[in-house]
């Protein structure tokens, strides 16, 4: 139970920092000021962030028009999606 818990605070915590940042980095490519990396963005979509940057790219329209950026952003929720599949499928054959 606790294990969940965590993983639950730690998603959520990751989340809302990985909205924070796409949102930052809107507002400096519109005040034409120093950006967030891709990378760095990237990064932060693979360590559990990618719902959140995903909303972001909507809400906001960030990101949304580099076809590279997006093919990468695709591949980091797929791997995404593969885990937690394996992971549920894993912990039910304990």
């Amino acid at each position: 139970m606790t294990v969940w818990l965590f993983a639950l605070a730690y998603l959520a915590l990751i989340n809302l920092i990985t909205f924070q940042v796409w949102a930052a980095d809107k507002r400096r490519a519109i005040c034409r000021e120093r950006r967030v990396p891709a990378d760095r963005l990237l990064l932060m979509c693979a360590l559990g962030g990618w719902p959140a940057a995903l909303l972001a790219t909507r809400l906001f329209r960030h990101k949304s028009a580099k076809r590279s950026f997006g093919r990468k952003f695709g591949w980091v929720m797929a791997a995404q999606a593969t885990a937690v599949v394996a992971t549920i499928i894993v912990f039910k054959a304990l």
